[in-house]
């Protein structure tokens, strides 16, 4: 819905801009897979992969709807990335994904079909891969700062995927999640229960003692591939010395529905959503108070101008309904400051300003709105 879509693209242009931070190049591929390249790399059988949605062409060719793209952007690549001179390269995109989940549930929180953003890294070296795969780890922890998520979610241990040994997921506090996770408060380090050993938790320089158990939900999940995908599919590279070697992969998830659903369910409060300003759907929800006076409506539309002309995004809400109806709804929808104007306003000359995350009231003069304070 309109302001949903207008969240959700907030949220995807906070993660392009820190793609792009980390050199990160935008592209976008084609969902429909060949089912020869994921043959290939052994995961077209459903006793490997029991995700895919396949499909026919009219000429009975087999396809799938893509699950995820590590192997179908190595060998797209692989016309591109054949000397050391070309690497490393970090590419990603925002698509939608298709996964025939079991048991889909919770909505945007976990569906069969999602939008997505996956990078895939491509490096010389394990030792190039380790020290970009560390650099994505903390553009992932700048995104979910930047999405009001950053307080609650953790960097946490957790199995392997289908493409790789191990991965880091990043996990945010919630009674509404399906994970549980064992979190240390001091680090921001958390272990995931399924892979909760002894062994695992010194592995994540963790203490057994520091631990406390909570209920979490996955926003994000990287892992290092290596050269896994590289010997699948016979992606090398020349070194400078002229011999063949293989390009190691790194691969970045964050689904941006998901992530949308998991602030909705966070930060909420008793009265509605609350939503962050850098994703507001809008910076300012102007209310009119009293549409049967024209001296509001004019003045209220006077300051909708100039905040307009100002580059600020409002909603305004001219509705010919009851104060407490307006006022209930502007909590509900959570846009991050509400601006009141009725009567009162004219008499005082004073509007009324209300934070919708701390509840607090400030009073500005027309004065103060048109010459910018309320940004």
């Amino acid at each position: 819905m309109p302001l949903g879509l207008r969240v959700m693209n907030k949220i995807e242009q906070v993660v392009r801009e820190e793609m792009d931070a980390i050199q990160g190049q935008e592209i976008e591929m084609t969902t429909l897979q060949s089912k020869d390249l994921w043959e290939k790399a052994g995961k077209w059988d459903d006793d490997k992969v029991d995700i895919w949605f396949k499909t026919k062409l009219k000429n009975e060719t087999e396809l799938g709807l893509a699950f995820s793209h590590e192997e179908a952007i190595a060998e797209m690549l692989r016309g591109y990335l054949s000397s050391y001179k070309d690497l490393p390269q970090y590419i990603y995109q925002f698509q939608t994904k298709f996964r025939n989940e079991i048991r889909a549930k919770s909505g945007i929180m976990r569906g069969r079909e999602f939008l997505m953003k996956d990078m895939y890294s491509f490096n010389k070296t394990q030792e190039d891969l380790d020290t970009f795969y560390e650099e994505a780890k903390q553009a992932y922890v700048r995104i979910f700062n930047r999405v009001g998520l950053g307080s609650i979610t953790y960097v946490t241990a957790a199995d392997g995927s289908v493409f790789g040994d191990r991965s880091d997921e990043f996990q945010a506090l919630s009674e509404a999640g399906e994970d549980t996770i064992y979190i240390d408060e001091a680090t921001k380090l958390a272990i995931n229960e399924e892979v909760y050993t002894d062994e695992k938790i010194t592995e994540l320089g963790l203490k057994k003692e520091n631990l406390t158990k909570k209920k979490s939900i996955e926003v994000g999940n990287i892992f290092p591939i290596g050269d896994k995908v590289a010997k699948q599919i016979d992606f090398t590279y020349t070194d400078s010395e002229g011999k063949e070697q293989p390009i190691y992969m790194g691969s970045y998830g964050i689904g941006i529905g998901r992530v949308m659903g998991t602030i909705v369910e966070a930060l909420s409060d008793g009265k509605g959503i609350v939503w962050p300003e850098e994703i507001s759907p809008f910076k300012v929800h102007l209310v009119t108070l009293g549409t049967n006076n024209e001296d509001v409506v004019s003045f209220a539309e006077g300051i909708y101008s100039s905040l307009t002309e100002q580059g600020i995004e409002v909603l305004y809400d001219d509705r010919d309904a009851m104060p407490g109806e307006k006022l209930a709804d502007s909590d509900l929808l959570g846009i991050t400051t509400r601006m009141v104007i009725g009567r009162k306003t004219l008499e005082s000359g004073q509007i009324e300003i209300v934070d919708r995350a701390t509840g607090k009231v400030t009073m500005l003069t027309e004065s103060d709105v048109v010459t910018g304070k309320i940004s």
